[in-house]
């Protein structure tokens, strides 16, 4: 899988986990189609061959946390059918409120949502959709017999960590994947599609239990029960042609998806991103090679900290903080990690030949 420098992955090397054109069956698209690493601890014998009772009784107990969990949150479990495709979601209240990725319900404004307890497809609409952070809200009309998942800090979690994958992975509703959090704070930048511009994701969860199409939107647990995370990416290797990296996938904060929920739920719409932004609209520029050397500045909005800084459109955006963005993707990352009201250090090259490095005061993000 590449990489880039600072545990940030590249757009290439990364799918979203949603499943599309599941009218003519099961349809592998892309995602981690293996099982990750058993989680289990491995069970001692002793020299007559006989499984220790200490052993035994370790096994014992974590299957039966396993299904303790998987009946506590699987319930919360939802299946998301579009007229693209179909993805997972988390109920989120008794009000009839779901959790899902942006890219579940890309510009569809009307939703079928099936329980993991069964029953008939319920109908469901768009509260709104919030594609820079790849994470939007739907709200079904029949609430009976809802089950509100609990969400957890994810702020606490450590790499290591026991979890679960719950969702649909190629149309297999209430499914159930284990593995570990192999590494925290990643930011991940994802592919453009329909209903996902490029996101970037801060601070996002890597884990090996497997995510296959179908698992976007769905929920990463612990073994308290708690949702931790949302479930969206999988890595793929492009050194393969394009083909699933074994156990490596990436999930969403549980903190971030219920702010966001919550701006949503209450207001109809992202209020505070909460992430840095200069204050222009951009595009990736190459040469004449068609590699990329930068990020040329189409507008700069009146006011913004760009603006105050003397940036112009048709001004190329080469670094920030003296780490280069050749693309708009690695500008993205860049500020994804940085916070707004700071000041960054901007370097520019402008349309007569002339390098500068000015000084511009971050804004925030629009939700928009």
């Amino acid at each position: 899988m590449a990489t880039t420098p600072g545990n940030r992955t590249t757009g290439r090397a990364l799918r979203h986990a949603l499943c599309a054109g599941m009218a003519g069956g099961l349809v592998v698209l892309s995602g981690c189609g293996l099982t990750g690493a058993p989680a289990s601890t491995s069970t001692a014998t002793t020299r007559g061959g006989g499984d220790s009772p200490s052993a035994n009784t370790a096994v014992i107990t974590e299957e039966q946390a396993y299904e303790r969990v998987i009946a506590q949150v699987l319930p919360s479990i939802v299946q998301i059918t579009t007229s693209k495709g179909l993805g997972s979601g988390i109920v989120y209240d008794t009000q009839g409120h779901i959790v899902t990725n942006a890219h579940v319900v890309g510009k569809s404004k009307t939703f079928e949502v099936t329980l993991a307890t069964g029953g008939k497809p319920r109908k469901a609409d768009l509260v709104a959709s919030y594609p820079l952070g790849d994470l939007a809200v739907i709200r079904v009309a029949d609430r009976n017999g809802l089950t509100p998942a609990n969400f957890g800090d994810s702020g606490r979690l450590k790499v290591g960590q026991i979890v679960l994958a719950m969702g649909n992975p190629l149309g297999l509703s209430g499914s159930v994947t284990n593995g570990i959090i192999s590494a925290l704070g990643r930011t991940v930048t994802e592919p453009q599609g329909e209903g996902s511009p490029g996101a970037t994701i801060t601070n996002a969860i890597q884990t090996s239990a497997s995510i296959n199409p179908g698992n976007s939107g769905g929920a990463l647990t612990n073994l308290h029960g708690e949702v931790i995370g949302v479930p969206t990416l999988a890595a793929v290797n492009p050194d393969l042609g394009g083909g699933a990296a074994p156990g490596i996938g990436f999930a969403i904060p549980s903190s971030t998806a219920k702010d966001v929920a919550e701006q949503i739920i209450r207001y109809g719409k992202v209020t505070n991103t909460r992430r840095a932004a200069l204050g222009v609209r951009v595009n990736t520029v190459v040469d004449a090679d068609g590699r990329p050397v930068g990020v040329g500045v189409a507008h700069v909005d009146a006011g913004s900290g760009a603006a105050r800084a003397g940036i112009r459109p048709g001004d190329i955006i080469t670094s920030v903080n003296g780490k280069p963005t050749p693309t708009a993707a690695s500008l993205s990352e860049v500020l994804a990690g940085l916070r707004p009201g700071t000041q960054a250090k901007v370097g520019v090259l402008h349309p007569n030949g002339k390098t500068t490095t000015v000084t511009v005061t971050l804004g925030t993000l629009s939700g928009t």
